[in-house]
């Protein structure tokens, strides 16, 4: 497991990185097989998340100059005094990176010019929605919610208020 740093620095940077050269030699020798992002808080030693990055020098044909990306964040259940993948979670999480194939919101697949064109950065996060995009015609409906929580709590506030000013002290 490496922290999720090892997967981005030096990219975007005018100046030479070690850290994507490193990635870049990996790429250009077509070794990486996948990059699988973790929860935060997963590990005693850091409440970061971290990742997993997997190195094949056998990579299967449908694989072949494409490296898979995985969010496993997302099924992440919280706990005491680690947060924890559930084990029904872990088979379902290997067999979609084993297929290699495309999950909306779960596995991104991109090909080699696609990571030289990000500057080698490999960050699932980059690659892998989280959460679904929000568009313009979202915007209005977004807008009318908010003006309803905010009336609700500006009630809840004057009720909160009447409540305490008729308890005698």
């Amino acid at each position: 497991m490496l922290d999720t740093g090892a997967v981005t620095r030096g990219s975007g940077s005018k100046n030479e990185d070690k850290e994507r050269n490193i990635r870049r030699w990996f790429i250009e020798q077509d070794l990486i097989e996948g990059v699988i992002l973790l929860p935060d808080n997963l590990f005693y030693n850091t409440n970061a998340a971290g990742v997993i990055v997997v190195l094949n020098k056998r990579k299967p044909a449908t694989k072949k100059d494409r490296i898979v990306l995985m969010n496993a964040s997302r099924v992440v259940k919280k706990g005491q005094p680690k947060n924890f993948i559930p084990e029904d979670q872990i088979r379902p999480l290997a067999a979609a990176f084993i297929a290699g194939a495309s999950i909306e919101g779960q596995v991104a697949i991109i090909a080699r010019g696609q990571v030289e064109g990000a500057d080698y950065n490999l960050s699932p996060s980059r690659w892998v929605n989280k959460d679904p995009e929000i568009t313009s015609e979202d915007i209005p409906l977004l807008l009318n919610r908010v003006k309803d929580l905010s009336i609700q709590i500006t009630d809840a506030d004057r009720r909160v208020i009447q409540l305490l000013s008729t308890v005698k002290g």
